[in-house]
């Protein structure tokens, strides 16, 4: 997300949620982020998550966010998420209310913005591409140990502050135990993913093998200027081996098979961390710690190929929320989108 000066004419106001307003930072599908300072003291009865005068990100639905009960179910989603998950790789959620007109989300200001936007017209030194990786890997495979999928890791939701990155934007993240709908942006979206199937962990080492190509090369390993192209890539296309200076062997064997066709032939996330963090001449102690109020993993028998067997109530087929909207009906898939339009 750019950073934008504060929207007068968007009739943005001064103080929101108990937050003053001192610019904007971006704006996403379901939200606006500004740059904002808690105002005063906590309400009563209400916990002192943030201190008076500490500065946040702040989250604020759209109004026409508010007006979409799929899009308010989303942002809800990340309150709820980010106020739940801990890890020093994962966005933190600080405050925040997930329903109401009163709907909010303040979050760790990370001061060096989105990856995206280091990246745009750059290439980043390997060695900080391999600590970022190795920092988003973490974050990953933290939420992958307590059932949850994140569905769209990328270069737009990944946040740097002094040389280290978390991964942010749970809107789209479920537990397995509980089911969700399936979504990702076509840029990073895995095979599986375009062919309607359930999502996993290993969809999301997918989109962290896009993200990780990326990094070390300059550039995405798939392109295409429609939906359409872009599924035939991923689907059929197999990019060259990575064989970057700086780069082990062994960690390109790894971020490779990120990029496999087949679920099963990825490795974990578990692995990425272990492998980066090798490459970093660092030990790897990370022993997952469980959310508050994560769910009980599912047993061997509620869980499919690449995901839970869901019913009603479980997850739909891919409807992809980029960069690219879901192509109408009647239409043929995603005719005339430009993915470039939007990051």
């Amino acid at each position: 997300m750019s950073q934008e000066p504060l929207p007068e004419d968007q009739n943005a106001p001064a103080l929101a949620s108990g937050y003053r307003l001192l610019r904007g930072l971006g704006r996403g599908n379901t939200s606006r982020v500004f740059l904002a300072e808690k105002a005063g003291r906590p309400e009563p009865g209400r916990a002192a998550l943030v201190r008076e005068g500490q500065r946040v990100a702040l989250k604020l639905p759209l109004p026409e966010t508010l007006g979409n009960p799929e899009a308010a179910t989303r942002f809800a989603n990340e309150v709820r998420l980010s106020l739940q998950f801990r890890h020093p790789h994962l966005v933190q959620g600080l405050d925040g209310t997930s329903f109401g007109s009163e709907t909010f989300l303040s979050m760790r200001y990370y001061q060096g913005g989105t990856l995206a936007r280091e990246l745009a017209g750059t290439t980043m030194p390997v060695a900080q591409a391999l600590r970022v990786l190795a920092d988003v890997s973490m974050g990953l495979a933290y939420l992958h140990a307590n059932d949850a999928v994140h569905q769209d890791v990328k270069s737009q939701n990944v946040y740097l502050h002094e040389g280290r990155a978390a991964l942010g934007d749970f809107g789209s993240t479920y537990f397995q135990a509980q089911g969700g709908k399936v979504s990702g942006s076509p840029f990073y979206m895995a095979p599986e993913v375009y062919e309607g199937q359930l999502t996993g962990p290993a969809s999301d080492v997918y989109s962290f093998g896009v993200l990780a190509y990326e990094l070390l090369t300059g550039s995405r390993p798939h392109q295409g200027q429609t939906y359409e192209a872009l599924m035939v890539s991923h689907l059929t296309h197999f990019p060259p081996h990575l064989n970057i200076a700086g780069v082990p062997r062994s960690l390109s064997r790894v971020l490779d098979g990120a990029l496999a066709k087949k679920p099963g032939a990825r490795p974990s996330s578990a692995l990425l961390r272990r492998t980066l963090l090798g490459a970093l001449g660092e030990p790897d102690e990370q022993e997952p710690e469980k959310p508050d109020d994560a769910p009980a993993a599912p047993s061997r028998s509620s869980m499919g190929r690449h995901g839970p067997r869901t019913s009603r109530g479980g997850a739909k087929p891919a409807q992809p929320e980029p960069d690219a909207p879901a192509p109408k009906s009647g239409t043929s898939a995603g005719r005339g989108w430009n993915p470039f339009k939007k990051k």
